[in-house]
Protein backbone atom coordinates (compact mmCIF):
# COMPACT_ATOMS: atom_id res chain seq x y z
CA UNK A 1 0.00 0.00 0.00
CA UNK A 2 1.44 3.35 -0.59
CA UNK A 3 2.33 6.25 1.63
CA UNK A 4 -1.25 8.28 0.60
CA UNK A 5 -3.42 4.96 0.56
CA UNK A 6 -2.33 4.21 4.07
CA UNK A 7 -3.20 7.77 5.02
CA UNK A 8 -6.59 7.34 3.37
CA UNK A 9 -6.89 4.35 5.63
CA UNK A 10 -5.81 5.55 9.00
CA UNK A 11 -8.27 8.66 8.17
CA UNK A 12 -11.08 6.17 6.98
CA UNK A 13 -10.18 4.68 10.35
CA UNK A 14 -10.89 7.50 12.26
CA UNK A 15 -14.09 8.34 10.65
CA UNK A 16 -15.49 5.12 11.99
CA UNK A 17 -14.56 5.86 15.24
CA UNK A 18 -16.25 8.86 15.31
CA UNK A 19 -19.16 7.72 13.42
CA UNK A 20 -19.75 5.12 16.36
CA UNK A 21 -19.98 8.38 18.83
CA UNK A 22 -23.03 9.44 16.66
CA UNK A 23 -26.16 7.54 17.89
CA UNK A 24 -30.07 7.27 16.60
CA UNK A 25 -31.80 9.42 19.06
CA UNK A 26 -34.73 6.38 19.19
CA UNK A 27 -32.51 3.44 18.90
CA UNK A 28 -29.15 3.46 21.62
CA UNK A 29 -26.67 2.34 18.79
CA UNK A 30 -24.55 4.66 17.64
CA UNK A 31 -25.31 5.18 13.83
CA UNK A 32 -22.08 2.76 12.35
CA UNK A 33 -23.60 -0.14 14.46
CA UNK A 34 -26.88 0.07 13.15
CA UNK A 35 -25.73 0.12 9.74
CA UNK A 36 -26.87 3.67 8.55
CA UNK A 37 -23.55 4.18 6.91
CA UNK A 38 -23.24 2.71 3.77
CA UNK A 39 -19.85 4.16 2.39
CA UNK A 40 -16.95 6.12 4.02
CA UNK A 41 -14.87 7.48 0.71
CA UNK A 42 -12.12 9.85 0.92
CA UNK A 43 -10.11 11.87 -1.60
CA UNK A 44 -7.95 14.57 -1.18
CA UNK A 45 -9.02 15.40 2.83
CA UNK A 46 -12.93 15.73 1.65
CA UNK A 47 -14.45 12.99 3.21
CA UNK A 48 -17.92 11.83 1.21
CA UNK A 49 -20.54 9.56 3.67
CA UNK A 50 -23.14 7.97 1.57
CA UNK A 51 -25.77 6.69 4.37
CA UNK A 52 -29.33 5.73 5.62
CA UNK A 53 -31.84 6.61 8.26
CA UNK A 54 -34.05 3.62 9.61
CA UNK A 55 -37.17 5.67 8.32
CA UNK A 56 -37.44 7.98 5.62
CA UNK A 57 -40.23 9.21 7.81
CA UNK A 58 -37.63 10.40 10.55
CA UNK A 59 -38.68 13.61 11.27
CA UNK A 60 -35.12 14.58 12.77
CA UNK A 61 -33.12 13.48 9.55
CA UNK A 62 -31.38 16.74 9.83
CA UNK A 63 -30.07 16.91 13.04
CA UNK A 64 -28.52 13.70 12.56
CA UNK A 65 -27.09 14.69 9.14
CA UNK A 66 -25.56 17.55 10.89
CA UNK A 67 -23.97 15.49 13.58
CA UNK A 68 -22.17 13.28 11.56
CA UNK A 69 -20.87 16.21 9.80
CA UNK A 70 -19.83 17.97 12.53
CA UNK A 71 -18.37 15.04 14.07
CA UNK A 72 -16.48 14.25 11.06
CA UNK A 73 -15.42 17.73 10.33
CA UNK A 74 -13.53 18.35 13.94
CA UNK A 75 -10.83 14.86 12.37
CA UNK A 76 -7.64 16.36 11.85
CA UNK A 77 -6.57 15.93 8.28
CA UNK A 78 -10.76 16.15 7.09
CA UNK A 79 -10.85 19.53 4.66
CA UNK A 80 -14.51 18.87 4.03
CA UNK A 81 -17.52 16.46 4.79
CA UNK A 82 -20.22 15.83 2.21
CA UNK A 83 -23.14 13.84 3.37
CA UNK A 84 -25.58 11.75 0.51
CA UNK A 85 -28.88 11.09 2.51
CA UNK A 86 -30.44 8.32 -0.02
CA UNK A 87 -33.21 5.58 0.81
CA UNK A 88 -32.59 3.40 -1.50
CA UNK A 89 -31.87 0.45 -1.04
CA UNK A 90 -33.86 0.90 2.25
CA UNK A 91 -32.68 0.18 5.77
CA UNK A 92 -33.18 -3.30 7.30
CA UNK A 93 -31.76 -4.76 10.30
CA UNK A 94 -29.75 -7.37 8.25
CA UNK A 95 -27.36 -3.81 7.93
CA UNK A 96 -26.23 -3.94 11.26
CA UNK A 97 -22.68 -4.88 12.68
CA UNK A 98 -22.33 -7.73 14.57
CA UNK A 99 -21.57 -5.37 17.43
CA UNK A 100 -25.21 -3.94 16.82
CA UNK A 101 -26.80 -6.44 16.59
CA UNK A 102 -25.29 -8.03 20.19
CA UNK A 103 -26.32 -4.39 21.84
CA UNK A 104 -29.84 -4.38 20.21
CA UNK A 105 -30.35 -8.10 21.80
CA UNK A 106 -28.64 -6.70 25.37
CA UNK A 107 -31.21 -3.55 25.33
CA UNK A 108 -33.91 -5.36 23.99
CA UNK A 109 -34.03 -8.93 24.63
CA UNK A 110 -34.46 -10.56 21.46
CA UNK A 111 -32.37 -10.53 18.04
CA UNK A 112 -33.71 -8.07 15.66
CA UNK A 113 -32.04 -9.96 12.67
CA UNK A 114 -33.63 -13.20 13.55
CA UNK A 115 -37.23 -11.66 13.81
CA UNK A 116 -36.64 -9.74 10.70
CA UNK A 117 -35.63 -12.59 8.88
CA UNK A 118 -38.73 -15.04 10.38
CA UNK A 119 -40.82 -12.07 8.59
CA UNK A 120 -39.62 -12.47 5.56
CA UNK A 121 -40.95 -15.81 5.02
Amino acid sequence: MSAEGAEVEGLRGKVIQVLRNVYDPEIPINIWDLGLIYDVAISNGVVHIRMTLTSPMCPIAYVIVQQVTDAVSKIEGVKDVKVDLVFDPPWDPTKMTEEGRKLFKKIYGYDIVDEYRKQER
